[in-house]
């Protein structure tokens, strides 16, 4: 590995933008399946709740997580140009 500290950044930023599309996807399939769950039982408000904050936590943690991981793809493709 370089001592590039653009290098070093670029590849925690691809390092969190990872983890916040696992855990982002994660809480909407969680939603989902609570959803099943609702439509198959009966919606309660806890589990309407429930369901509303898994998606608004996961859109939270997943918009920024994908533009990140484009800008790392970008930079990376950009870098290879150049050389």
């Amino acid at each position: 590995m370089t001592d590039d500290p653009v290098l070093k950044r670029r590849a925690q930023v691809a390092r969190l933008a990872e983890l916040g599309q696992r855990f982002g996807y994660l809480l909407y399939g969680l939603a989902i399946l609570l959803f099943i769950v609702g439509f198959i039982a009966d919606f309660s408000s806890t589990l309407t709740g429930l369901i509303t904050g898994a998606m608004v936590i996961g859109s939270i943690l997943l918009a920024p997580a994908i533009v990140a991981s484009y800008a790392v793809k970008a930079a990376e493709r950009e870098d290879r140009d150049r050389r």
